[in-house]
């Protein structure tokens, strides 16, 4: 059996595959280099944008190391992209607007244990997801639940237990048809004697 020596569906060409463990650990030096400079913020999840840049990256590495981009077009892309990334986080921590433009806005899925069915529909997110979720936070009942949150980074995140919320930690979210309720449980059970 032989093997086309350009263009198989194998390998392009043997004398050039040399060239993608190379890229690849050239790649990845530099991703470390630029991380070391930019911060750890670099591969976060804090926001939409930052998720984006991530996916990019990845991206650009795979194309890189498998020898479809050259080695200084992905290098001069991942260290451009990251660049960006920092200026817009410089922006959004001073400027209000451009947070907003660029961030979504948390969502409620659940006020206590009651779903927000019309939350969960605008999120595309259903039930049984938030219920994995609570399994996954070690809920044991529903009535430990005080709020399920779907985050910027489409993260849920359970706030459970037997003490009220602080209202810091709900500043900002998109709540819907339910916010007296939820404003109202937590009221009643900073009332109870603790």
């Amino acid at each position: 059996m032989t093997v086309a020596a350009s263009g198989g569906w194998l390998v392009d060409t043997w004398s050039d595959l040399w060239q993608v463990p190379v890229s690849a650990l050239a790649m990845l030096v530099l991703v470390i280099l630029v991380v070391r400079v930019i911060g750890l913020r670099a591969f976060s999840k804090m926001s939409s944008f930052d998720f984006a840049v991530t996916v990019s990256i990845g991206s650009i590495l795979g194309g890189v190391a498998s020898s479809s981009v050259a080695l200084v077009n992905g290098a001069v892309a991942m260290a451009s992209l990251l660049g960006i990334q920092a200026i817009v986080a410089w922006v959004r921590a001073r400027r209000p607007v451009a947070e907003a433009a660029l961030d979504n806005t948390p969502l409620l899925l659940m006020d206590g244990e009651t779903f927000l069915d019309a939350n969960l529909r605008a999120a595309r997110v259903t039930r049984s997801d938030v219920v994995a979720k609570l399994r996954e936070a070690n809920v044991l009942r529903m009535g430990d639940v005080r709020a399920v949150v779907l985050e910027t980074t489409g993260d849920i995140s359970v706030l459970h237990g037997d003490v009220s919320i602080d209202p810091e930690l709900l500043d900002g979210l998109r709540r819907g048809p339910s916010i007296d309720r939820l404003d109202s449980v937590d009221r009643q059970q900073s009332e109870l004697p603790q």
